[in-house]
């Protein structure tokens, strides 16, 4: 008699209740992003999706929820719309009448690696932990990954400490939900009240902490947007804080927006803000600036400009194809194969991208760079080599270009160099600096065209309508091709952003345009260049403070208005 062959039992899945943090990206977790890399299904509210899915392996499904605000819904209730994020980018649409708890457990039921990725921390969100209670009850594995309060990180970034050496006392208030009981409470202590409320609340927080005991004159700090660029900060008392808002004409709270944070206290370091706001104080705070390059050129020099507290909106002027007639490139990649060249020179990461796609086509590797020497123009073009296996042995020690590439190149010597050739791939439009420079050591050169650039299609009309409307404080011009290409494919820029520039040509090439140079580059590098707009933007800051006037970003000026030229 054979035995009972029993049904398999259903794969269990695994759920990580994770805490995104008050909405700066940066304030997640290493373990965080771990979770996030190895998640099957992402489960998080609109704004918290923005902050996390960038950590998200390709392919992840997204399960985004949304507050019902309908009169017909109970408030709280959840409307998931289900994302799948594939090749195809289809998107399914899931029930509304099924919550984010159904979806975390049916998708964990199924095997799944879920993350419920949450605002703020997960331990004082109430849905989260009914949630955790479900999957308990259901005996499906969880954990909780930590992340850092909303009530702790919006006061930490507004420049506002919480307790002084005295150790003052800290309570908290969610506003939205408090008792009478918890008014009287927090309204009777003297230490520092941390409220979670609404822009259109806030007034009414004051009025129920002074009709509690604290007196009007208490001050107080109000911060939307906390964490994010969009950050602002007002300083008032309990009675002052609603005539405050009115003449900063500060609008409601938009629907789904994180709660404004609310500091209250004698001791709460408010009066101290204009010496603690270290975030709000950053040179280019809010600005919004263009960068007409690609993402992947555009990466290192954006993540710069966010630690000055811009905001980059990457714009690719230039497209890069392959070349028209490949036989050139291919005759040279084989004879890197059969030992035709001693050195073999990148001039982009364009270029390290062309050779390392055409070895990919013939099935190399790194491995044929073995016995030639490699050399880069500049330190993100050897990052792309040293990304693809190969370390090179020579990148210039002075300036980034061709001219400091020959600076450091040495001459042929036919005693130690048993070949006298150096394959050169490079652009279709490329100078012939480098070409010249090299015979005149002693070298021939196998000037081979490895990629065309031509002018990349025009941006969407949002941004297009931007540039010419002043809705940009500043554009970094990288080159003189960026310049045309990016007034050909978009318009000129309006005449209140700030124009960077990375050198005399590149400057001129922008005047020649109309266009008013206002920053210089004190040498022809991306990140100076990076530099030399923080250093304009931390002056036109401290001027400001100076004159007694508001501090405020090159697109906020009256349309129209003339801009002082001030070229460094």
């Amino acid at each position: 008699m054979s035995p009972t062959t029993l049904p398999a039992p259903p794969e269990q899945g695994h759920v990580t209740f994770l805490g995104a943090g008050p909405g700066d990206p940066g304030l997640l977790t290493l373990r965080a992003v771990e979770a996030l890399a190895n998640a099957d299904v992402l489960v998080a509210e609109h704004d918290v999706l923005d902050v996390v899915r960038t950590h998200a392996r390709q392919g992840v499904a997204e399960v985004h929820t949304d507050t019902d605000t309908s009169a017909s819904s109970t408030p709280g209730t959840v409307t998931p719309q289900l994302t799948v994020v594939d090749g195809a980018s289809t998107t399914a649409v899931v029930p509304a009448n099924r919550d984010a708890a159904h979806l975390v457990m049916e998708a964990a039921r199924g095997g799944k690696r879920v993350v419920r990725a949450v605002s703020g921390d997960p331990g004082l969100d109430a849905y989260a932990a009914e949630e955790m209670l479900a999957c308990a009850s259901a005996g499906v594995p969880f954990e909780v990954v930590p992340g850092v309060a909303t009530a702790v990180g919006v006061p930490a970034y507004a420049g506002v400490p919480l307790r002084d050496a005295q150790g003052t006392d800290v309570r908290f208030v969610d506003a939205r939900t408090a008792s009478d009981r918890c008014w009287t409470e927090v309204g009777a202590s003297d230490g520092t009240v941390v409220v979670s409320t609404t822009l259109d609340s806030v007034a009414a927080a004051a009025g129920e902490l002074v009709s509690a005991g604290r007196k009007p004159d208490t001050p107080l700090t109000v911060t939307v947007a906390g964490t994010t660029t969009r950050q602002r900060t007002w300083t008032a008392t309990l009675g002052t804080i609603a005539q405050t808002l009115k003449q900063a004409k500060v609008l409601p709270s938009p629907e789904g927006a994180r709660p404004v944070i609310a500091v209250v206290g004698e001791r709460s370091a408010a009066a101290q803000r204009d010496r603690l706001a270290w975030f709000e104080s950053k040179p280019l705070f809010g600005w919004k600036v263009l960068v007409p390059r690609t993402k992947e050129q555009a990466a290192s020099l954006s993540d710069q400009l966010r630690s000055y507290g811009a905001v980059p909106h990457e714009v690719p002027t230039i497209a890069v194809e392959p070349p028209r007639t490949p036989q050139q490139m291919e005759r040279a990649v084989k004879g890197l194969v059969t030992g035709r060249y001693e050195w073999i020179a990148f001039t982009s990461v364009n270029a390290v991208k062309a050779v390392r796609e055409k070895f990919e086509e013939y099935g190399l590797d790194a491995r044929a760079f073995a016995g030639i020497k490699v050399a880069a123009v500049g330190e993100q073009t050897a990052k792309a080599l040293i990304a693809f296996g190969v370390k090179p042995d020579l990148v210039p020690s002075g300036e980034q270009s061709a001219a400091g590439l020959l600076e450091d190149w040495p001459p042929y010597d036919p005693v130690f160099d048993p070949i006298d050739r150096v394959f050169l791939p490079r652009a279709d439009i490329a100078t012939e600096t480098l070409v010249a420079g090299l015979i005149e050591l002693g070298w021939e050169v196998d000037d081979v065209t490895a990629y065309r650039t031509v002018r990349a299609s025009p941006p969407p009309a949002e941004t297009r309508e931007a540039i010419k409307g002043g809705g940009f404080d500043a554009v970094l011009f990288t080159s003189s091709s960026t310049v045309r290409n990016l007034v050909g494919i978009a318009g000129k820029p309006h005449n209140v952003t700030v124009i960077a520039c990375i050198g005399p040509a590149t400057a001129k090439t922008a005047e020649e345009h109309g266009l008013r140079v206002d920053v210089m580059a004190p040498e022809p590098s991306v990140h100076k260049l990076a530099e030399a707009l923080a250093d304009f933007g931390a002056r036109r800051r401290l001027a400001a403070l100076e004159a007694g006037d508001p501090v405020t970003r090159p697109s906020e000026r009256r349309p129209g208005a003339r801009r002082r030229r001030s070229t460094t």
